[in-house]
């Protein structure tokens, strides 16, 4: 294993501090050690390659146990905010956040771990943290299993475990959602977004930087273990947020079905969109998450879609509009 510390003055790097380890420093485990650095705490990230500012970097493969236990040594809270791209859940998804699991199992310390709605399967009504475990697609039973892996733990006193689990995401510098460069790169050429089903049904999306103040929230709280569903707006149908986004960058927004044709011939070359098929039922019917239980707990809302809007239009503007300008 190797932790890079910019300096070895102990003060400095806050060592007598509590220490919060995140593996992942992909688009949510980022905005954890943000949140986390802002506060003035001790932060280690682990990733193979990709390092965050301001904090320590453990560089390694959470799969290998022993790195993940020695990359955490010390933690408190360890947050697994990892998530495989969707071809390599197959053999990745669960390896990895054993890992984690087991770092912070041999570290005394709480596990927040980040998770999605895929194990409830087609909802017969909004998904709260009690509906039944009944996935419809291979990656629903993937998560499943890995959250039966998590909560066993926590039921044998193994480990303090607290699961967030989002609904699809939104926010800016999101490369894995729907809301990525190719929905904006394709509004901004005039041509239209993408749905997998019907745009016009109501379908919650989580903001992204609630779902990272979510997670912290929960490292915070000692005794709130297992599931929780984090804040998230009253669903709306998918082309009235996409709307919402091309109004604040001054282009009108269309939406279009993706056939599975379409799929199948881009997943020639792009392994994640063959995945994308099975996941059509979340937008074959109303897909909506209760929050009631986490809102009613920590007195936490969402990111008031104003807000949500603009700091996202702010960034695609930036990204998408003046750096080709420039």
């Amino acid at each position: 294993m190797t932790v890079a510390l910019h300096s070895c003055n102990r003060h400095r790097w806050g060592m007598d501090k509590p220490l919060h380890v995140i593996f992942g420093a992909g688009q949510i485990g980022t905005r954890v050690a943000t949140i986390l650095l802002a506060r003035g705490e001790r932060v280690r990230v682990v990733a193979r390659s990709s390092r965050v500012a301001g904090t320590e970097h453990a560089a390694g493969d959470a799969r290998d146990l022993a790195f993940a236990e020695s990359a955490a040594r010390g933690a408190t809270v360890v947050y697994d905010t990892m998530n495989p791209l969707y071809h390599q859940w197959k053999h990745q998804l669960l390896p990895t956040a054993a890992g984690a699991l087991h770092a912070a199992t041999k570290a005394g310390a709480k596990l927040v771990a980040l998770d999605c709605l895929y194990m409830y399967g087609a909802p017969a009504g909004p998904m709260t943290e009690d509906s039944p475990i009944q996935p419809n697609s291979k990656k629903g039973v993937l998560r499943a299993e890995l959250a039966e892996l998590r909560l066993s733990a926590l039921r044998r006193g193994e480990a303090q475990v607290a699961i967030a689990r989002a609904s699809d995401f939104f926010g800016a510098g999101l490369p894995a959602s729907w809301f990525s460069d190719r929905f904006f790169n394709r509004i901004l050429a005039g041509k239209p977004a993408e749905c997998l089903g019907d745009p016009d049904l109501p379908h919650s999306y989580t903001y992204a930087d609630d779902v990272a103040t979510a997670l912290v929230t929960l490292g915070d709280a000692a005794e709130a273990t297992g599931v929780w569903h984090v804040p998230t707006l009253p669903a709306e149908p998918t082309r009235a947020l996409a709307e919402r986004i091309g109004a604040a960058l001054g282009v009108a927004v269309r939406m279009t079905t993706m056939s599975p044709l379409l799929l199948r011939a881009i997943g020639v070359f792009a392994p994640f969109m063959r995945e994308l098929p099975e996941m059509a039922y979340q937008w074959q019917a109303p897909f909506v998450l209760d929050d009631t239980k986490f809102r009613t707990r920590f007195g936490s809302v969402p990111t008031a879609m104003d807000d949500q809007i603009a700091t996202t239009a702010a960034w695609a503007r930036e990204r998408f509009i003046r750096s080709r300008a420039a």
